[in-house]
């Protein structure tokens, strides 16, 4: 007979009693997902480790006003790492600067590329560059959509409004970004993100 793992609901709620298995198997079940969602807004391998570490210490550190959606604790993750990637981002914008404001010669610039690897969850700097665009729910709510292809309603949910005010803020967003990006999102097909809000 196969062994049915619990809800993320039941192990949360062991977890919240000190249950630190439980918590290991939150983790297990969700770390994956959580990194290839890391991995698309920061676009480095190290950043991806560190936001999706971030993600579960928030998640434990902010216990009592976690909220699970669909008895799923993965939406307040992916909103969580969402915030987390955004500030990473902007903590390497900050040190870019700064790198760039110090003469260096070519082979030195060379060194500070960074090496990108070929998985297929790979996003183009470029790409997520335009997602600065956004404002900081509208690239919580299209991170939810377009790459974790959650319906909106659960991405709605996850991150506290109304579906209808959810499809109008992806409608907003696409407009934002088509005029960021001279093409479209790579490899992402999402009906919430075609035609208008009504």
């Amino acid at each position: 007979m196969e062994n049915v793992q619990p809800g993320d609901g039941v192990l949360w709620a062991d977890s919240l009693k000190g249950d630190a298995e439980a918590f290991g198997v939150l983790y297990d079940r969700h770390r994956s997902r959580v990194f290839r969602h890391a991995y698309r807004l920061t676009v480095g391998t190290h950043d991806a480790e560190d936001a999706t570490a971030a993600a579960f210490f928030e998640l434990w550190r902010r216990r009592e006003r976690v909220r699970l959606v669909d008895d799923s604790i993965l939406p307040w993750l992916l909103v969580t790492t969402t915030n987390i990637a955004r500030n990473l981002q902007r903590s390497k914008v900050r040190h870019r600067r700064l790198l760039e404001a110090i003469p260096r010669n070519s082979t030195f610039e060379a060194e500070l590329d960074p090496a990108y690897s070929n998985h297929d969850f790979l996003m183009t700097e470029k790409v997520a560059q335009a997602l600065t665009v956004l404002k900081p729910l509208d690239l919580r709510l299209v991170s939810l959509v377009v790459f974790e292809e959650l319906p909106l309603a659960v991405a709605a949910e996850a991150v506290g409004i109304s579906p209808g005010a959810a499809k109008v803020r992806m409608y907003r967003a696409r407009k934002r970004l088509k005029a960021a990006l001279p093409q479209p999102l790579p490899h992402v097909h999402s009906p919430a993100l075609k035609g208008d809000p009504t």
